[in-house]
């Protein structure tokens, strides 16, 4: 299977109905906010929290994209 095989196929999956039902549910935005919380801690002490506002600012975009709030 070549990338761009790969690629179409991941964008059939996100692109079906139920997948994006289940990326904006409660139980998306619990998971989410925990990877997303982790991330932007481990990010911030390997920066020495020098860009802690760029960092939060990323960690709420990309919030928005998934889960239901």
């Amino acid at each position: 299977m070549g990338i761009d095989d790969m690629t179409r196929k991941a964008q059939q999956f996100l692109g079906d109905e139920k997948v994006q039902n289940a990326l904006k549910s409660e139980k998306a935005e619990d998971v989410s906010d925990r990877i997303l919380d982790g991330v932007a801690g481990a990010v911030n002490r390997v920066t020495g929290e020098k860009h802690t506002d760029k960092v939060e600012k990323a960690r709420a975009e990309a919030d928005k994209r998934v889960g239901n709030e």
